[in-house]
């Protein structure tokens, strides 16, 4: 569940998480971003979070508004996560937050060192862990490891999967994020084309053989991107359950 800007949308949104935690047993980790907010309106906002009873939150630089191309920080705002990081620890110490990585560096890095760097940052300033960026092919994520951890990186790294619904919905956001998609995936998906089911079936299956190699190496769990698909998540459950 992600913050926007403004005392009233904040308000509305702890109310939710609150809601989740109170009637459901969820535990909620809100996320938080920098987009539309000021230094002063995110101080307020990690107040009302704090009092709300929650300490673990994702701290995101967020993506740019709907028909931008570029993230402009609002005037008097952060620009970029390890601004908010930043902020958010000396507001409260006991927050644990956690932050983007890009196994395959984030799209607006000028280089993987720098995209690296960048990360760095936001873990000195007092990260506890990152989840990934969705991957397909999980020796992308045990290089990521590698890298982050001669590059001193030392906190849990948690990799982040998106069960592929349809090859027109994967490509989107692999454009966008700048993921690759493996050619023996991309094969099968083509195969199937319009069919919908045929594809969330094999998205199903390649998001669970990912899941079960990752944990034999010893990854510190799995994060699903999901986008309110439950029927990918519970079939993915069931999966790894049989």
């Amino acid at each position: 569940m992600t913050y926007g800007a403004g005392g009233s949308t904040c308000e509305r949104t702890v109310q939710a998480c609150e809601m989740l935690r109170r009637d459901f047993g969820f535990t909620v980790m809100p996320h938080l971003t920098c987009v539309g907010q000021s230094y002063a309106e995110l101080d307020e906002t990690a107040d009302r979070i704090h009092a709300g009873g929650f300490r673990n939150l994702m701290a995101l630089r967020g993506d740019p508004p709907r028909g931008q191309t570029e993230f402009t920080p609002r005037a008097g705002g952060p620009g970029h996560a390890s601004d908010l990081v930043a902020l958010l620890k000396a507001r409260h110490a006991d927050f644990c937050l956690g932050v983007a990585g890009y196994p395959e560096m984030h799209p607006e890095a000028a280089s993987p060192e720098a995209d690296l760097a960048h990360l760095k940052l936001k873990v000195d300033a007092g990260a506890a862990f990152i989840v990934t960026q969705l991957f397909f092919d999980n020796s992308i994520y045990y290089d990521f490891v590698q890298r982050c951890r001669a590059a001193g990186i030392a906190v849990p790294i948690v990799p982040g999967l998106m069960p592929v619904l349809s090859l027109r919905q994967i490509q989107s956001f692999t454009a966008r994020c700048g993921a690759g998609l493996p050619a023996p995936l991309r094969s099968r998906l083509e195969a199937v084309g319009d069919n919908t089911d045929a594809a969330e079936a094999i998205g199903v299956d390649w998001a669970i053989a990912q899941i079960r190699g990752l944990q034999a190496n010893g990854a510190p769990g799995c994060h699903l991107y999901v986008l309110n698909r439950s029927k990918a998540a519970l079939a993915i459950a069931t999966g790894l359950a049989g």
